[in-house]
Formats: structure tokens, C-alpha cells, sequence
């Protein structure tokens, strides 16, 4: 498994170029989805991802939000706004 978290992270690294920082970018939540799958923490994928990607990298709070959402089973390859409390 070390190989395909070597390979996603460096083609997340490849794929970010710049000041560019676009956080529902498909790859990105790849590598998120990937970490989560395996059971990683949000902080953990986090500190993954600062450490592969440093100022680039995805905030706390948009790890924090994608992995929200696939915990509620949605993995859309984009990630939606919750505006309204469904429940209300």
C-alpha cells in the first residue's frame, strides 16, 4: 500500500501549481477519500496532506468537511454546501 499513497500524493503535488488552490478539486478529495477509506483521522489526513503539499495544501476545515460528508455516505466528486439543517 506505501506505493499507491506515494503515487496519489505525488500526482496531488504535480497537479498543484502556483497560488492555484482549488479545493474541490478531484484529486485532492481522491488522496482525502483514499486516507479516510483506510481509517485515518481528519487531523491526520491533514497533517499528510501539509506535509506533501505545505502552503498548497487543503485548510483543516475543508478536510474536516469532506470527511464529514463521506461519513454521511456522500461521495460526489464535488462537495456540497449545507445551507439548512435537513432535520428542521
Amino acid at each position: 500500500m506505501p506505493n499507491c499513497k506515494f503515487f496519489l500524493l505525488q500526482r496531488l503535488k504535480g497537479s498543484i501549481s502556483g497560488d492555484v488552490r482549488d479545493f474541490n478539486n478531484t484529486e485532492t478529495r481522491a488522496v482525502i477519500k483514499f486516507f479516510f477509506l483506510q481509517g485515518k483521522a481528519q487531523k491526520e489526513i491533514h497533517a499528510i496532506l501539509k506535509k506533501t503539499l505545505g502552503e498548497h495544501s487543503s485548510s483543516y476545515v475543508t478536510v474536516k468537511n469532506v470527511v464529514a460528508q463521506f461519513k454521511r455516505g456522500d461521495f460526489s466528486p464535488v462537495m456540497r454546501l449545507v445551507l439548512d439543517d435537513p432535520k428542521e
